[in-house]
């Protein structure tokens, strides 16, 4: 019973009474106090023993100061909430740069691995070529040797023979018996007397090697660079009397800096640069872009009318910093001022704003060198200008023109693959590496381009292959989002095929139907779609038989409705029905005539012959209806270099993707 004792010290209320909590209106420096006042000095609450502390100091009830605080925190709360969407968008802007730059690594990877492939190639090439030359040279002159020596040794035998019989005749008695021989053996030894033998040698034993080494070894050395820059639009700036007023048809210039993250100027070029002038009804009026390759940039621009216009200027589709800009045009007259080149100015400016070696002495050279100016442009050296003609090349051939130099922009062309010409006089270029389709006159003349990166419907993945449908659409091959894109004639995305079905579409074309034919690159089979999309058949499996493909590329279509294939690594071109069956095959891996080192584009002219772009030997050759060689294109005054994509133009012309060179060329072409 003791356990249920107290203890003799304690008591009942110790035990019971817990420390009751502090009022929620307690003084904190005065327990049991009430706090009914705030001093707005100290930034603390009052009670009746703190007055004599604060007497001097201004005072506001509790109430009040709760109130107040609590509406501040409020406001605080909603402005950094506000921040949340911004914060959210710039999660998916910078998610979707980092993927677009995840995907430009691939293909760049991608372009490294082919084009040293290609260059791998194009050794083990020369080099059978040098070793069957070297056969070649070493078995003529092994033949004249080989026959002197015959020559020589019967000769030698008939001489040694009869010498020997003559001595031995010699030797015994002479005798009418002996008679008869002795004077046949003085008569064969006048005939072996007057004998010319070939003593001297007809050949030589000089089979010397040249093969100069050191310039490729340096060149390869060299050979590709990774270009990139450290800009950003945000921090990016322009200048210059351009971006507010400028004269009806006299040139305004406007300098571009480029900065990165940290607002520093960027100290060199390449970067992905656009600028446009939007008139008042909405069209683009455009101008040139001059890469000073220290960082700045100067646009220079001529508006045809008085009005207010607006200036875009994006670095990577990005506004730079005050874009877009308000412009002013006037005529010379309402503005009062003697017009002076503006380009000086916007220079000078560009070279304060950015030390380097460039400045206005360069600006000068710069524009005695229209190469190195570009309409609409991103990049250095566009080709994009008057066609190179005919009469112009020291080498009379069949060249008419050429369009384009490697590049991002109008005009510029990186990996170009497929080629497509409509009836309404157009030509159309799968501009593979920059995911874009570009389209030209009949006369080389720039028209438009449409394409955007990426992995959506609507957007370009490496595009191989182009067609135009008989509705004007334009039917696109996508390799690496493994469908093909149909777009209006206007560039605007309207339906995808094969999606689900296509490993790695490479080319397209249409037959007479209207359905759409595909080359599936990986599938190495042959696909045909109604544009709806509904597969209608397939034909191909891998391997090296009739009707097999192995790295097929491109199709056409001939006058019976019947499919034409070029088949890479089988060096072969094939016929086919439209149900797959095998009408012809052609062709066989080699130099001559009629052979391939594989064929890539083809085309069919009116007259049912079959026009074929031999990559591996640089050519394009031309073969009737059956198959039988009939002539080459002569290019030999601006030689190909591995030809991908070919079509014949409304005007009867080759045009053919020269992928190597980063450019198209059309041909003279007589039917």
């Amino acid at each position: 019973m003791e356990a249920h004792q107290h203890s003799p010290d304690s008591s009942s209320e110790e035990c019971t009474v817990l420390e009751a909590p502090p009022g929620k209106n307690t003084c904190p420096q005065h327990a049991g106090k009430v706090a009914d006042l705030y001093c707005s000095s100290c930034c603390c609450v009052l009670c009746e023993d703190c007055m004599s502390d604060h007497e001097e100091h201004p005072r506001v009830p509790l109430s009040q100061a709760l109130e107040e605080h609590r509406n501040s925190l409020q406001e605080r709360l909603g402005v950094v909430q506000k921040k949340l969407p911004q914060i959210s968008d710039a999660l998916s802007f910078i998610k979707e740069i980092l993927q677009q730059l995840t995907n430009q690594r691939a293909s760049i990877e991608e372009d490294i691995q082919s084009s040293f492939e290609d260059l791998h190639k194009q050794l083990d090439v020369r080099k059978s070529v040098l070793l069957m030359e070297l056969e070649v040279t070493y078995g003529l002159k092994q033949k004249v040797l080989q026959a002197q020596l015959d020559s020589l040794s019967r000769g030698e035998g008939d001489i040694t023979a009869t010498c020997t019989q003559t001595e031995e005749a010699l030797a015994g008695e002479a005798c009418v018996a002996s008679l008869q021989m002795e004077r046949e053996l003085w008569e064969k030894l006048g005939e072996l007397a007057g004998i010319t033998l070939p003593c001297q040698p007809e050949e030589n034993d000089q089979l010397d090697l040249v093969l100069e080494t050191d310039g490729m070894r340096k060149s390869i050395h060299n050979l590709g660079t990774i270009v990139t820059t450290s800009a950003v639009a945000s921090q990016s700036e322009a200048m210059g009397a351009g971006l507010e007023q400028c004269i009806v048809g006299h040139p305004a210039s406007v300098t571009i800096v480029t900065r990165d993250k940290s607002g520093g100027a960027c100290k060199s070029g390449n970067a992905i640069l656009s600028a446009e002038v939007f008139t008042p009804d909405g069209s683009i009026v455009d101008g040139e872009i001059v890469d000073h390759k220290n960082g700045t940039y100067e646009f220079v621009y001529t508006l045809p009318k008085e009005g207010n216009f607006s200036l875009a200027l994006r670095l990577y589709d990005q506004h730079i910093k005050g874009s877009p800009f308000k412009l002013t045009v006037t005529k010379a007259s309402e503005a009062g001022l003697e017009v002076s080149p503006s380009t000086t100015t916007a220079t000078n400016s560009a070279a304060n704003a950015t030390p380097s070696t460039g400045s206005s002495e360069g600006a000068k050279r710069r524009g005695k060198s229209p190469g190195q100016k570009k309409k609409g442009s991103k990049r250095a050296s566009s080709a994009l200008g008057t066609p190179r003609r005919k009469n112009q090349n020291p080498i009379e051939d069949d060249l008419i023109f050429r369009i384009g130099t490697k590049g991002r922009n109008k005009g510029e062309f990186t990996n170009l693959q497929g080629v497509a010409a409509s009836s309404t006089g157009r030509i159309l270029i799968a501009d593979s590496n920059n995911q874009c389709v570009q389209i030209f006159s009949n006369e080389g003349e720039f028209k438009s381009r449409f394409g955007v990166r990426g992995r959506s419907p609507g957007q370009l993945q490496r595009p191989t292959g182009v067609a135009v449908h008989p509705s004007g659409d334009i039917i696109i091959a996508d390799y690496d989002n493994k469908w093909v894109s149909i777009f209006s004639c206007e560039g605007k995305f309207k339906a995808k095929l094969g999606s689900g079905r296509l490993m790695g579409p490479k080319g397209v074309s249409v037959d007479q139907n209207g359905h759409v034919i595909v080359v599936d690159n990986k599938a190495c089979t042959v696909f045909i779609f109604q544009l709806t999309g509904k597969l209608i058949t397939k034909f191909g499996s891998r391997g090296n038989g009739d009707k097999q493909f192995a790295g097929p590329h491109f199709a056409a279509v001939n006058k019976n409705n019947e499919i034409i294939i070029t088949d890479f690594h089988n060096h072969s071109v094939k016929v086919f029905t439209l149900e797959g069956e095998l009408v012809l095959k052609f062709g066989s891996n080699g130099e001559g005539n009629g052979q391939f080192n594989a064929p890539t584009g083809v085309a069919v002219d009116i007259n049912g012959n079959i026009i074929v772009a031999d990559w591996g030997n640089s050519r394009i050759q031309v073969f009737d209806g059956s198959g039988s060689f009939l002539s080459y294109i002569n290019t030999s005054a601006d030689p190909l270099y591995g030809p991908q994509g070919l079509a014949l133009t409304s005007d009867g012309h080759v045009v053919v993707a020269d992928s190597g060179n980063h450019c198209f060329k059309v041909y003279r072409y007589l039917q």
